[in-house]
């Protein structure tokens, strides 16, 4: 009720993409000048809310879901307002992170946020190993075409942890997907995911399972060639491929 009270008193509304943000109004039935405010434009716009802030008028700045600024536009915005000496007043709303991180089952009592991991594996990588040391759930944004990868480079770096990946958090297909890593990567193969995913990994526990190199293979064979097989599986694990092929060898005749 009070983003609704802001909303219909402000003079101009700065928002990420301005036909999402009409539409919403128009539930509301309220009408206001828009301005468009996103990644690419941001800088751009700042002379212009600095102007109309300094003649006394004042701007909503949304996005088009969650909360303005975590991991959406308007951090320079932001900034520049702030050293001008004006005020910034922040309004209650939902947030991704903090939404499915309450309803995860993890542990909350410590946690780091920390948005989107990089798009390619390597760098990836590099970050989760970073991040291995932190005694707290991890929660990132990943966007649903590298949700699979970055399960693998999840299992690979931080190990068979237990995992919650929660998609479209606040919206009709609203669900969430528990396990470990390696029960969550599996789903994930059978059913890619779609929509907005945060993905939370909870803290090593000492004596945390490791990865379960049979059931990864058999998992990998039952899809592929067994040369294909032992090569994913290779890449999942980081285990040599004389020790990945045996073991594939010995399953293939445990099933005859």
């Amino acid at each position: 009720m009070r983003a609704l009270q802001v909303l219909s008193q402000v003079d101009t509304i700065a928002c990420e993409d301005t036909r999402v943000t009409e539409k919403f109004l128009r539930s509301y039935k309220i009408s206001k000048p828009l301005m468009s405010l996103h990644d690419h434009n941001e800088q751009g716009r700042i002379p212009q809310v600095l102007e109309r802030l300094g003649q006394g008028q004042s701007i909503a700045l949304v996005s088009d879901a969650g909360t303005p600024l975590i991991s959406d536009p308007g951090y320079r915005v932001l900034q520049a307002v702030l050293e001008a000496g004006l005020t910034v007043v922040p309004l209650p709303g939902p947030c991704a992170a903090i939404c499915a991180l309450s309803a995860s089952g993890l542990p909350t009592h410590h946690f780091y946020f920390h948005g989107f991991l990089k798009p390619k594996s390597a760098a990836r990588q590099k970050e989760l190993s970073v991040l291995k040391a932190l005694q707290g759930t991890l929660v990132f944004y990943e966007a649903p075409h590298r949700a699979q990868e970055t399960m693998e480079d999840i299992l690979i770096v931080l190990g068979n942890r237990k995992v919650v990946v929660a998609r479209e958090i606040t919206k009709m297909y609203e669900s969430f997907l528990r396990g470990t890593a390696q029960d969550v990567l599996a789903s994930m193969i059978q059913t890619p995911l779609r929509g907005e995913i945060v993905v939370m990994v909870a803290p090593q526990l000492s004596g945390e399972e490791e990865v379960d190199l049979d059931a990864l293979l058999r998992m990998s064979l039952g899809e592929n060639t067994l040369k294909s097989a032992v090569q994913e599986v290779m890449n999942l694990t980081g285990l040599s491929r004389k020790d990945v092929y045996a073991r594939a060898l010995a399953l293939k005749r445990m099933e005859k």
